[in-house]
């Protein structure tokens, strides 16, 4: 069995995070494909939420390595004030220290073929590539997401930062996985002399987990009998998931008669931003068709979703080429989907090519209300025509994507 050393910041324990999910399920499904892995993660203190469950997912025979990390604006901090420095290109850049530690002599002692590194946290690139450079072992970069944007990050110096872990990154690492063909083409773009070494490999859903949610004893039927409920789980970020013309559209359809209380509710599982969207539903007066939930453990979640008369996805132009990683868990809870998203994103490509037609402009309080009359309606006549085709939901299971990984890894020279 070849080994493989993986450097991922987001791990259980933390949550409240997607992307716990895919470094998880490829420690999960690699053995199966001949690679076993070991992780190199932060220490629990670094994050600023727990949930243990998911321990119980880690396989026994995976050793994983817990470097001593702080998050600069919680442990570090005088008066709410800290040096930028120590949060360049992250607040947990303290992280590295003892992981290139740690990791180095997990190498020396347990020889690897391989070192893998997810992004975001840039501290996880930075620790893959100083690792690959000082054991000569082939490194694969893998971004969830892309790094250096036009305006994010918004500091100068941080961007910086991130431009030089991006850099070194395409110069030095073995391949560079995206989760997303726009990420991949943008990429492809901006380092031209790369190509051959960038690949795609897309998030997707765990069907133990669903299959365990779905025969977990509990609650059965809608989640509020007599009431259509439109559910979004996972944090809303003020830019890039905008809930403001969303609101406004609720405006709309009640002001227009489309809608009246009791029956739609919009909740929100664990947005972290509940006071932004709470603001926002009271000031266009549609409070009572909104409301805020607090975080549930990750199978919980799961078999939500799967109670939902449909679900809500946001990405917003500034995300084009980002796929949420919640949306291959929405296609697999087969529910009715409610996309509010740029149509010439990848979000919405994603969803076409699986069937779903209910997309509107994150920006365009009109077309929102327009789509979600749609919904509405097809709730009410055909629910099934509003989910993903079954072969789209087949394809987007992680195993797919953790066998797509062994067979890169299995290219690599010796």
């Amino acid at each position: 069995m070849n080994k493989l050393l993986m450097v991922a910041y987001h791990f259980p324990p933390l949550a409240g995070s997607s992307g716990i999910q895919r470094t998880l399920r490829f420690v999960q499904q690699l053995p199966q494909f001949g690679w076993q892995p070991q992780v190199l993660t932060a220490h629990p203190r670094a994050y600023e939420r727990c949930d243990v469950s998911l321990l119980a997912d880690v396989p026994a025979d995976v050793p994983v390595l817990r470097a001593q990390a702080w998050d600069t604006a919680r442990h570090l901090a005088l008066g709410g004030r800290y040096l930028g420095a120590w949060a360049r290109p992250d607040r947990w850049a303290s992280w590295r220290f003892d992981a290139v530690r740690q990791g180095m002599a997990w190498i020396r002692r347990e020889r690897p073929r391989a070192i893998w590194s997810t992004y975001p946290i840039a501290t996880a690139q930075r620790i893959g590539a100083e690792l690959a450079q000082r054991s000569g072992l082939p490194w694969i970069a893998d971004f969830r997401d892309p790094m250096a944007q036009d305006g994010y990050p918004a500091d100068p110096r941080t961007w910086e930062s991130f431009r030089a872990i991006e850099a070194l990154a395409f110069e030095r690492a073995a391949a560079c996985i995206f989760t997303t063909a726009g990420a991949e083409r943008l990429y492809r773009e901006r380092y031209p002399n790369t190509r051959a070494r960038l690949l795609t490999i897309e998030n997707g859903y765990d069907e133990d987990s669903f299959a365990r949610a779905e025969a977990a004893p509990g609650e059965r039927g809608p989640l509020i009998p007599g009431c259509l409920t439109l559910l979004h789980s996972g944090i809303v970020y003020p830019s890039e998931r905008d809930p403001t013309q969303l609101m406004a559209a609720l405006r709309q359809l009640l002001d227009q008669g489309r809608i009246r209380p009791g029956q739609l509710r919009l909740r929100f599982r664990a947005p972290v931003h509940g006071d932004l969207i709470l603001q926002l539903a009271t000031a266009q007066g549609v409070q009572e068709f909104v409301e805020v939930q607090p975080p549930l453990p990750y199978q919980q979640a799961l078999a939500e979703m799967l109670r939902a008369d449909a679900l809500l996805v946001m990405q917003n132009s500034n995300c084009n080429d980002q796929v949420p990683a919640k949306l291959y868990e929405y296609l697999r809870a087969r529910r009715p989907i409610l996309a509010l998203t740029d149509p010439a994103g990848d979000t919405a490509a994603v969803l076409r090519r699986s069937g779903v037609r209910t997309i509107a402009h994150l920006e365009d309080p009109a077309a929102i209300a327009a789509q979600t009359s749609v919904l509405l309606q097809g709730l009410h006549e055909n629910p099934q025509a509003l989910c993903a085709d079954e072969a789209a939901v087949l394809s987007a299971s992680r195993l797919a994507r953790s066998r797509a990984l062994a067979e890169l890894l299995d290219s690599l020279p010796i």
